[in-house]
């Protein structure tokens, strides 16, 4: 679909505003692969340096050390659910208006683009990139005149639809936006003097910044001369952040929407216990995604847990890889089996998701071909049969293997002898929370309402 599920850093006042900002990417690099880019302002200009690829590869001490200078700085990474896989569609995307020097980093997607880009189109604007995040800084610039910076992207806001985390850098000023239903997370901290921003708390800790409060759904935060100022820009009838942060897509030691996703997993794997029991001579997960509902599932049941498969730590995520034979490289070099965990086994594997399906088959097509008497399997979320329209990169019930089998029928195709997904309640009685989720992709119950040319190339020149 549109737009990406992408990590954002930011940090405000601080004398090595980019070195911090490279290591709130860096801890972030999960939540991207494709690109990643750094901006900062010195006090008279913006600088910026972008590029494809991992945080480690992209930006050197020359760049830390003497191009990015300036006390305020801002980060993105990306991995694409709008637009191609770029450079031009590297972020943060960079626009002078007047006097002032704009930065927008974005994370999610909006969900009207293609009808406000015809309509802006129709009216003189032009376009540089396929991102739908260009839509915002056009209704930004036209709510300018006579407005403050503030008020133009609040109007501009209100024409928007869907799923938008922004962190805006506007000469000294830092600003953080969350759309109404609060789709996307986004957390404040502090570091003595300093305020930052993150998509993940798990940035806090790598520069041993305090953890202060997320940024609330319909919220504007603006930090400027050391003071940061709150306004909420939009009503907010029921929040709806992305369930799929908690079950997948987080590390498990961040915080995210003010829930620890370490002991959300564990949970999870313990609900599966009790709704799936199973004989098996031991539980394991598929590293590292499955492991903390793995845990949960064996202190539940009491099966003893077992790394029977062997991560090489240097291959990236199948799942965020762009495209199906980049994700076919990594299964095969990702993951070995330990073999004499296999031989007549009767093991069941916790799976945090299945969404295609191909990637789970040819792993367990594996342990088969190595002796294992017996493989089942409990996955800690709902089977997945919607797409994503808010910033993941499953956009068509086509690639979605539970909209269009059963879960028998998943089975036998994945070469299992047993298949049990969490339920809808299992889910959300391990979250331990009051507040609603977002549950689009196992219900089709959407919180907005996509346009019919939600399409993740549909901008492409």
């Amino acid at each position: 679909m549109k737009k990406e599920y992408c990590g954002l850093f930011g940090i405000h006042d601080h004398p090595e505003a980019a070195r911090m900002t490279y290591f709130g990417l860096y801890a972030l690099q999960h939540r991207g692969q494709e690109s990643a880019g750094i901006v900062t302002w010195d006090g008279s200009r913006i600088r910026e340096q972008k590029g494809m690829g991992l945080v480690g590869d992209i930006f050197s001490e020359k760049h830390l050390g003497h191009q990015l200078k300036g006390t305020i700085a801002s980060g993105h990474l990306r991995y694409s659910t709008t637009g191609a896989s770029l450079l031009r569609n590297a972020q943060p995307f960079l626009v002078r208006f007047k006097d002032i020097s704009i930065a927008i980093s974005h994370n999610g997607n909006l969900v009207n683009t293609t009808e406000i880009r015809q309509e802006l189109e129709q009216q003189g604007s032009i376009f540089q990139t396929t991102m739908d995040s260009e839509i915002i800084v056009h209704l930004l610039s036209r709510n300018m005149n006579g407005n403050s910076l503030e008020d133009a992207l609040k109007k501009a806001l209100q024409k928007v639809k869907g799923a938008y985390t922004l962190l805006i850098m506007a000469n000294d000023k830092l600003i953080a936006v969350r759309d109404p239903n609060g789709f996307r997370p986004m957390s404040i901290g502090r570091l003595g003097d300093s305020y930052v921003f993150a998509s993940e708390t798990c940035a806090f800790d790598l520069l041993e910044a305090e953890y202060l409060r997320c940024v609330q759904p319909g919220e504007m935060v603006v930090v400027e001369n050391g003071r940061l100022e709150s306004t909420q820009f939009a009503e907010v009838s029921e929040p709806s952040p992305c369930v799929f942060e908690l079950i997948y897509f987080a590390r498990p030691d961040s915080i995210v929407f003010d829930d620890e996703v370490y002991h959300a997993r564990k949970e999870m794997g313990r609900a599966l216990a009790r709704e799936a029991p199973v004989e098996a001579d031991y539980v394991m997960p598929f590293p590292d995604s499955g492991v903390y509902a793995a845990v949960g599932y064996a202190r539940e049941s009491g099966i003893p847990f077992e790394m029977a498969m062997i991560r090489n730590h240097y291959v990236g995520r199948t799942f965020i890889q762009p495209s199906q034979d980049m994700r076919d490289f990594g299964v095969r070099v990702k993951l070995n089996p330990a073999r004499s965990m296999i031989r007549d086994k009767k093991i069941l594997i916790v799976e945090d998701s299945i969404v295609r399906g191909t990637t789970i088959r040819t792993r367990v097509k594996k342990l088969r071909e190595l002796g294992a008497k017996e493989i089942h399997m409990r996955v800690s979320c709902p089977p997945i049969k919607h797409p994503c329209y808010y910033g993941i990169d499953f956009s068509s019930k086509g690639e979605l293997i539970a909209a269009n089998q059963s879960v028998e029928d998943i089975a036998e195709f994945i070469g299992l002898d047993s298949l049990h997904y969490l339920s809808v309640d299992g889910l959300l009685a391990s979250l331990n929370s009051n507040r609603s989720f977002c549950l689009a992709c196992f219900n089709g119950t959407y919180p907005v309402p996509p346009s019919p040319n939600c399409d993740k190339l549909c901008l492409e020149w």
